[in-house]
């Protein structure tokens, strides 16, 4: 039991990560072109957070939160703050490919990197799937607007039509008229209606969905300055779409729409937090390109914090203008930038936001479809996946086979799926990435203290936690115990029975961590920075829900036995612990 629990924790050093990475160019001449400059980097980053979450999540957040909405976003921005350093910090120890996949390689050890890999695998596949088929809806209604209609049938996943389907048929049969029912339920019905069949099989499939994914694999696949130019083309336009909004809108913001600030209170503001998260998970890409930056050392961290900081005044600004020219119940639309402008009667403006929609959901699934490869290229690398994922072509310096697998994974699913609740999952897959790699950061300077190495390069600030996390957990229970004790009460009570009970698992499991994390930074003087990461990530995991935490932990479920049928005798670190025992 002992040499198992050594075995899963064995760690690969910066030093020895670094070393496998360079060995591995030279043998196979295979080494990545390094081309990235840190306009491309912080590109790249504004490609991936300024996607889908402002051009359509933001809606639904608005209705919910009110113009407090904005808040969320300084919120949400200050947790993926903490996070940036940590990933900075890293990103200029360990300037290779694998993002959080790596460090928790060098930090925990190679179960938790495998585990975290596999997480990021999710994450990347089922975001991209998401922002897939949204794109696909912003293309349709598109098209539609220029007279170029595509069939229904060929612009939905098969589960929509055929339930979308069923329940007009349900309403028809009481009388209701076709026309009278909800405009994606008229949709479903006429897919499944006119889709042709084969053996009695409806042919219903969404083949923009398919058709996006395609082009974007191929542009990743054929090289990084390809990727790197139409990147940073497509943020042009969009930023450019941006301002324009935000100049325009202006103009028609009303301030008694910003009265009452928050409306449903800090519940409302929060139910947002899955929706707002998922606009800002694109800084973790950035760390994917280290080995195609020219100084990833230096440039990396800069990046990531500058990626993060435009976006984070372009969405509070965004949402305020959003909220100030129309009532925030109004917000609760799929492409709320293009409504309001149409509310004000700015069609012109209007479809120039649902093009520039287009471009910007393109740019996420751009640079996603760019990461996720390179995360199945480092796993490869370490022996925990089979040898051809890290295979670099020769011609165009890119993980081929990787990218072609990745291209499968989002394409079919966005063909043939329904997938509803891909946003909290995937918030949930990156928030937890970001605990272990501010957590990665606590281990790592806990092991420097123990060998008095100096680290070099980027370094979080160091703050002394002792007494100040202490006071900061004190002022927020007796603030949660003045505004909120009833709901407190309630929280603490235990009637309801396992029902009720199972939903306030991960805020137990909350306030645990937090009671440990405040005895040992007490104790060891943890670097408060780091910990404030894992705290408030950890915390905005609890918010979205026991049904995606069930369903995050089957993935993670199955991830394990894939790694033990596969991964832990295939490891090379095993394999060199072998060699060295013979």
């Amino acid at each position: 039991m002992r040499n198992l629990f050594q075995n899963l924790t064995r760690r690969k050093s910066a030093t020895a990560l670094m070393a496998d990475y360079e060995r591995d160019g030279n043998i196979h001449g295979t080494d990545l072109i390094r081309t990235l400059r840190l306009k491309d980097l912080v590109s790249f980053g504004i490609a991936a957070i300024i996607g889908a979450g402002i051009f359509s999540t933001i809606g639904n957040a608005s209705a919910a939160g009110g113009p407090g909405v904005s808040l969320l976003f300084v919120f949400t921005a200050i947790a993926c703050g903490f996070s940036a350093l940590c990933y900075a910090q890293f990103a200029s120890t360990i300037p290779v490919s694998g993002s959080a996949y790596t460090y928790a390689y060098a930090s925990f050890g190679e179960l938790v990197a495998w585990i975290i890999g596999w997480d990021l695998l999710m994450e990347y596949a089922i975001g991209n799937i998401a922002v897939a088929i949204s794109w696909s809806d912003y293309f349709t209604a598109v098209m539609q607007g220029v007279g170029l209609g595509i069939p229904e049938f060929l612009t939905m996943d098969y589960l929509s039509a055929s339930r979308g389907y069923n329940t007009a048929l349900e309403l028809l049969a009481k009388g209701q008229a076709l026309s009278a029912l909800p405009v994606r339920t008229q949709e479903a019905y006429l897919a499944w209606l006119n889709a042709p069949s084969l053996g009695g099989f409806k042919l219903v499939a969404d083949l923009p969905a398919l058709s996006i994914t395609v082009l974007i694999t191929y542009l990743v696949y054929i090289g990084i300055k390809e990727s790197k130019r139409t990147a940073n083309f497509l943020v042009l336009l969009k930023l450019l779409v941006i301002l324009l909004v935000i100049t325009v809108g202006a103009f028609y913001v009303s301030p008694a729409n910003w009265t009452p600030f928050a409306p449903n209170g800090l519940a409302g503001i929060m139910k947002g937090v899955s929706a707002v998260f998922f606009a800002y998970i694109g800084f973790d890409a950035i760390s994917t390109t280290a080995e195609e930056c020219e100084n990833p050392q230096r440039d990396l961290p800069r990046a990531m914090i500058f990626a993060l900081i435009i976006c984070t005044v372009l969405y509070v600004v965004l949402a305020l203008v959003l909220t100030g020219m129309v009532p925030f119940k109004e917000l609760a639309v799929g492409d709320p930038l293009a409504y309001v402008f149409s509310r004000v009667n700015l069609d012109v403006i209007a479809g120039i936001v649902a093009v520039s929609a287009i471009i910007a959901m393109a740019s996420v699934l751009l640079v996603f479809q760019y990461g996720q490869p390179r995360i199945w290229m480092s796993m490869s690398r370490d022996g925990l996946l089979p040898g051809a994922f890290s295979r670099i072509h020769p011609k165009h310096k890119t993980p081929y086979f990787a990218t072609i697998v990745t291209g499968f994974v989002v394409a079919v699913p966005a063909l043939f799926m329904n997938l509803t609740e891909v946003t909290d999952l995937t918030s949930i897959g990156t928030l937890f990435a970001f605990v272990l790699v501010c957590g990665g950061i606590l281990v790592m300077e806990e092991k420097q203290k123990e060998t008095a190495v100096t680290h070099k390069g980027f370094r979080v600030p160091y703050i002394n936690g002792k007494y100040t996390l202490p006071l900061l957990v004190l002022v927020a229970i007796l603030l949660l115990l003045y505004y909120n004790e009833a709901e407190v009460a309630a929280f603490f009570s235990l009637s309801g029975g396992w029902e009720s009970f199972q939903h306030k698992l991960p805020l137990f499991g909350f306030i645990a961590v937090t009671a440990v994390l405040t005895t040992l930074s007490y104790q060891r003087s943890l670097s408060l920075i780091p910990v404030l990461g894992l705290l408030t990530n950890l915390y905005l995991m609890t918010e979205l829900g026991i049904t995606n935490w069930s369903r995050f932990l089957t993935w993670l479920a199955l991830g394990l036995l894939i790694y033990f049928a596969y991964g832990y005798r295939n490891s090379k670190l095993h394999n060199a612990e072998k060699t060295v025992k013979a």
